[in-house]
């Protein structure tokens, strides 16, 4: 389930990117990318 979330996450973010949209959107959705991925991995532990 939050690996679904990472990936959705993770497709929105690289298509943001190619789409060329403003950056604070991009950092936003990399920000909340990474907090998913740190909470996937202190999951795992």
């Amino acid at each position: 389930m939050l690996n679904d979330e990472i990936c959705r996450l993770r497709d929105k973010l690289n298509e943001s990117i190619t789409d060329g949209k403003d950056y604070s959107i991009i950092y936003s959705i990399s920000v909340e990318l990474d907090e998913l991925i740190a909470k996937f991995y202190r999951e795992k532990i």
